[in-house]
């Protein structure tokens, strides 16, 4: 209180009051306070792309070389392509007319392939639906350019490019009044309106004039997380930096086991050797520059000289439990569990798995729901067009019907269960309580109940014509009921 104590106890004590007072006004959020623990916390509210622009390509960067190079960030990126993509997805075209649903969907299984789908002719159409999530994750989107090209079964094709082939330096637009922001062209409501593409020569070198393609041309896959955000970020920016962290102690606590492998033998001399004699002159004292210590080492010391070992004790905590702990919070980071990047499921049961696999489930439907949208639905839409353009589908009334002719559905590729007695005991129960019908459970393992149906009458036709009599439960109602 100072002086004012010596002179005035009482005013002192007001003062002191009224400062305590002011101080926790002023502390309304403890996030806001500059205080000890927040003083080089630095922060700025600036736009989405203000914010990403500058460091969009160093952090992209960082996240390919942890993909080549970590095997945690691998396993934080591979639960993302299995559960989003996995084996694929059945088309299930849903218009009335069944021969043109039977003939769209073989004609879309013949697409799909290498050489029908890709103008490299190096993917299928599933591995390419792969590769979108992966770079996804790791560079924040991907490209698809739609090419209508010569070839294959239908005259349309994809072209796979990474966000780098945008040209960020182009600022001139291709329409009046629109602004060219990181490669991409966009009206006046942010709306973009088509891409300028990087073009390079036969011998691989930057032309000077990059390749303008309209938006209907161009698939961009990426995510969103603010308003303002006209560019991908990658996905894995948040945890990137903990990624390094702990490969980082991985490589020190390696080094130092190999270190305490090493078996080597040091010989210490007391007097330096000398004699007499033109060949027996003392020699210089020896340096170490080159020595490196490796397993079974047998090598003299100078005279004089010894070795000072510096052991660093274990760390506070045991080393799997540490990485065990971090790898917890890079898999919540990413949304998903730790059983999911770890596959350690040495303190799961049932119940636990469960849990673990629905909580997952919730966090990739939202991105099954994207792909679906923006690629899949996008992509059948074009393909079934360029069908009908080529005549490889016979449709007339295609153009007077054409949201009719465009209806479908994907089913997924059905998942392992974690106990087939305790799944199949539920979806009876589901069944018989009207919770589910037999439809909801083929079209949850990805198949076409038409299909099973089809293939249930089969099996009981050719029983009878062998004169089987097969007693299974779902096929009772044959006969004149199945015909």
């Amino acid at each position: 209180m100072g002086f004012i104590e010596k002179i005035s106890p009482k005013w002192a004590y007001k003062r002191e009051a009224w400062r305590q007072a002011n101080e926790i006004q002023k502390r309304n959020y403890d996030a806001g306070m500059y205080d000890r623990q927040n003083r080089n916390w630095f922060a700025h509210n600036e736009s989405g792309e203000q914010t990403d622009k500058y460091f969009r390509g160093t952090v992209r960067a960082r996240s390919r070389d942890l993909e080549r190079n970590s095997d945690l960030m691998n396993a934080n990126i591979h639960p993302w392509v299995r559960n989003v993509v996995g084996k694929g997805y059945t088309l299930e075209a849903k218009t009335d007319d069944e021969e043109f649903n039977d003939n769209i969907e073989k004609l879309w299984v013949k697409w799909c392939k290498k050489d029908n789908c890709d103008v490299t002719g190096s993917q299928s159409f599933w591995e390419m639906a792969r590769m979108a999530i992966r770079r996804k994750r790791v560079d924040g989107g991907i490209l698809f350019i739609k090419c209508y090209t010569r070839g294959g079964i239908v005259p349309f094709k994809l072209q796979a490019l990474e966000v780098d082939e945008l040209d960020e330096v182009q600022s001139k637009p291709n329409y009046e009044g629109n602004k060219v922001v990181g490669g991409i062209e966009y009206n006046s409501y942010n709306k973009a309106v088509g891409y300028w593409i990087k073009e390079y020569d036969i011998e691989g070198y930057l032309k000077s004039v990059s390749r303008f393609v309209e938006r209907k041309n161009v698939i961009f896959y990426f995510s969103k997380t603010r308003p303002s955000q006209i560019r991908e970020m990658p996905e894995m920016s948040a945890t990137i930096g903990r990624i390094k962290e702990v490969n980082g102690y991985i490589e020190a606590a390696t080094i130092k086991e190999r270190i305490a492998a090493c078996l080597s033998v040091f010989i210490k001399k007391e007097l330096p050797t000398g004699g007499i004699g033109r060949t027996n002159t003392v020699k210089g004292n020896r340096k170490y520059d080159d020595l490196e210590l490796t397993p079974g080492l047998i090598t003299d010391l100078n005279a004089g000289d010894d070795i000072q070992v510096v052991n660093p004790g274990n760390s506070a905590t045991n080393g799997s439990d540490f990485i065990k702990t971090t790898q917890r919070l890079i898999s919540a980071g990413q949304g998903i569990s730790y059983e999911s990047t770890s596959r350690d499921l040495s303190s799961a049961n049932y119940s636990s798995a469960r849990q673990a696999t629905i909580e997952d489930e919730e966090t990739f439907t939202p991105e099954v729901q994207k792909l679906q949208d923006e690629f899949l639905d996008e992509t059948y839409e074009t393909f079934v067009i360029s069908a009908v353009l080529s005549g490889a589908i016979q449709c007339p009334d295609f153009w007077t019907n054409k949201e009719k002719y465009l209806e479908h559905e994907w089913n997924r590729k059905p998942k392992k269960w974690i106990d087939p007695q305790k799944e199949a005991n539920a979806n009876k129960i589901a069944i018989t309580t009207g919770q589910k019908t037999l439809n909801d459970i083929w079209r949850e393992d990805g198949k076409d109940f038409k299909t099973v149906l089809d293939d249930m009458k089969k099996i009981e036709e050719y029983a009878n014509q062998i004169g089987l009599d097969l007693n299974f439960p779902y096929l009772k109602g044959g006969g004149e009921n199945a015909k």
